[in-house]
Formats: structure tokens, sequence, C-alpha cells
């Protein structure tokens, strides 16, 4: 059997945490930001946690 390859998209994009859930960076920070208040923009630099009903699609691209 070959070996299992990591979706290289998928692991540009999420981190696994020690507790093997993911981590994801939050959308809507890469442009248009001047109309967005301080504190949204600081909050969307927080990272947020891949939902439940991903994780198993996450954890197959990311086998190692």
């Amino acid at each position: 059997m070959p070996k299992l390859k990591t979706h290289r998209g998928a692991a540009k994009r999420f981190r696994r945490t020690a507790s093997g859930k993911f981590k994801r960076s939050c959308a809507y920070k890469s442009h248009i930001l001047t109309k967005k208040e301080t504190k949204r923009k600081r909050r969307l630099d927080m990272p947020a946690m891949v939902s439940k009903a991903d994780q198993k699609r996450i954890s197959r691209m990311l086998p190692n």
C-alpha cells in the first residue's frame, strides 16, 4: 500500500493542537480593513477551532 500524502493546501491552512483538534485562522482579515473597527480586526487575528462537523475531513487530509 502506498504512503499517505498530506494535502498541501490543507497543511498551509490548519494546525493540529496537542489534543488532536485543528486550529484555523479567521476569514475577512486580508483586505478592506479601513471600515472594520479595531476590536473586530484584533478578534480576527486570534485562531479559531475547526468545527466538529469538519474535523474528520481535515484529519483525512492531514494524516501525519
